[in-house]
């Protein structure tokens, strides 16, 4: 038996084999620990990991299916009552008090998945400082920022001021307080920008400040945490792209610490890595089986944070380095790494959440490629027109929706039109919105309340179908249809998209409309279809998605 907090179990017997302890009258403590005044039939034994209904195997956080449906952290507001009928929250009360074994329905066997997110909990969007809430609001409510400790303090040991920074920034009046009044649920991304390995000596700032660190990551969690009276964040990440040049040991004091201060802050912040893969680091990306294997450091997050970008590997050294391909190119790592990561998860961190907090694509105008400088004009920085952009941000998002991924994030907010690498991802220029603002709108408005049910057809470099169904009616259905194919930054004057007619069947309602993939303001354009059986339609199938309604 495993339980809820590490503590040692006892030997419980289930009375009527629904799972509930039959003590009524017992006042014991179970699964979390000695818990005085707390009730043991509040605290539920489950057989297996499947009855449970976890959504989090590593802190057992019950999922809104669950039978336990609360969780000792914190409140739920719509759980108002316990199984036995009687009010919750007027006293304590216990959750899930353990875990019989590891399969789902016996011995055996992993955590099962858990239930797919809306595609409204699942979408999310990079801002920074002049992020306009009112604007990205259309593209959905998830937003995640970076936070500079070189605004907070002029060095680490520095007094911690938060939510003032040193720089005259206040973080609560002028960023995370008023996305929150917008809607917003911010993940803030703690960069060590002026302390990490691309600084001359860096060594030295971290050198003894481990009660700092400590400090700082308390301090960041009781001012910004959910538990606190402002609620402005819900997880924090512990660096961005410390990347393989930071000193693996200085990293791992800094990551604990900053960790441990987090989590006695506030132990409802989710905590995520920085950028990280399961195969060898490089200059953006830690190894995931490094540091974060480790058995005193797995307990001290929640979430492992990816960044993906569809990068083409140099033929030679004269050859761009920033050279892309479409999302379903199966010569590149775009979503390799994705797979791998859960992969090294399902085995070693069983329970943990697997979050892409940055993705995306580079398109500027044609007079921007005019003003190419340095770098960007002697190694040829292509990047993609709108259209493309626009094609592979949706797509990237069905491609991470199908996988055992919780959330991804868009890289970027606005852009300045400039032609370089990470220089045009925006889906507004200079705050005017780009083809992929509408695409991306059109995506959040028509499957925000649907989550992720299968794929319906999967034939690479032809066809990929996947159903989307609606989280309040499985009546009400969406597929969305696309060739998976596309061109390369490099290669894409000329590019001809590939368009052919489909037979789509198994649905399983007659569709009542069909539109395409919004590229501009207004309604978005209706894509004729042709009824061939009850179950059955034909259609015109391109490189933009089409989205096949159905019980409306």
């Amino acid at each position: 038996m495993q339980c809820a907090c590490g503590a040692s179990p006892k030997t419980l017997e289930v009375g009527d084999g629904s799972g509930y302890l039959s003590y009524p009258d017992a006042q014991e403590e179970l699964g979390a620990g000695p818990q005085p005044d707390v009730l043991a039939e509040n605290n539920l034994v489950f057989p297996t990991w499947g009855d449970a209904g976890l959504s989090d195997g590593a802190n057992f956080e019950p999922s809104a299916t669950s039978p336990a449906r609360d969780s000792a952290a914190g409140q739920v507001d719509y759980i108002t009552s316990d199984h036995l009928g009687r009010p919750r929250y007027v006293g304590p009360a216990g959750d899930v008090g353990a875990v019989e074994g590891q399969g789902v329905s016996g011995s055996g066997g992993d955590i099962p998945a858990p239930e797919k997110p809306l595609l409204k909990e699942f979408m999310g969007i990079n801002g920074h400082f002049t992020f306009k809430p009112e604007l990205y609001r259309q593209v959905g409510r998830l937003v995640r920022n970076y936070h500079n400790v070189n605004w907070d303090v002029r060095q680490p040991g520095d007094p911690v001021t938060v939510p003032v920074c040193v720089n005259g920034v206040n973080w609560k009046t002028d960023v995370y307080g008023p996305w929150a009044m917008a809607g917003y649920e911010t993940d803030i991304c703690i960069q060590f920008s002026g302390f990490k390995a691309d600084t001359a000596n860096y060594e030295k700032f971290w050198r003894g400040q481990e009660a700092w660190c400590y400090g700082y990551g308390r301090s960041m969690a009781t001012s910004f945490g959910p538990s606190g009276r402002d609620r402005l964040c819900t997880s924090i990440e512990i660096g961005n792209e410390p990347g393989g040049k930071f000193d693996p040991a200085i990293y791992q004091m800094v990551f604990e610490q900053v960790a441990k201060g987090i989590r006695d802050g506030d132990p409802r912040v989710k905590i995520l890595t920085p950028a990280v893969h399961a195969r060898a680091a490089n200059d953006y990306v830690q190894d995931l089986r490094g540091i974060y294997a480790q058995p005193e450091i797995l307990p001290l997050y929640d979430v492992i944070n990816l960044h993906t970008y569809a990068e083409i590997e140099r033929a030679d050294a004269s050859a761009s380095p920033w050279n892309r391909s479409y999302p379903e190119d199966p010569s590149i790592g775009y979503l390799e790494v994705v797979d791998e990561a859960i992969a090294w998860r399902d085995q070693n961190a069983p329970g943990k959440q697997v979050w892409i907090t940055e993705f995306g694509y580079d398109a500027c105008t044609p007079g921007a490629m005019g003003h190419r400088e340095e770098w960007s004009l002697k190694l040829d920085w292509q990047g993609f027109n709108d259209l493309q952009q626009a094609q592979y941000l949706v797509r990237s998002v069905f491609a991470f929706a199908e996988r055992d991924v919780q959330r991804a994030y868009i890289y970027y907010y606005d852009d300045a039109d400039s032609a370089s690498v990470h220089g045009s991802s925006g889906l507004t220029r200079n705050f005017e919105p780009k083809a992929s603002f509408w695409a991306v709108k059109q995506l959040y408005d028509l499957l925000g309340e649907y989550r992720f049910k299968r794929v319906v057809t999967n034939r690479p470099g032809e066809l990929l179908v996947h159903a989307f169904e609606h989280g309040g009616d499985p009546r009400r259905v969406i597929w969305v249809a696309w060739s998976p194919t596309g061109t390369r930054t490099h290669e894409k004057e000329g590019h001809v998209p590939r368009e052919f007619d489909a037979t789509l069947t198994g649905l399983p309602a007659r569709p009542s409309r069909a539109v395409g993939m919004a590229t501009a303001e207004g309604i978005p354009p209706a894509i004729e279809f042709e009824a061939m059986a009850p179950s059955s339609i034909r259609l015109r199938i391109g490189e933009s998605p089409v989205y096949i309604v159905m019980g409306e």
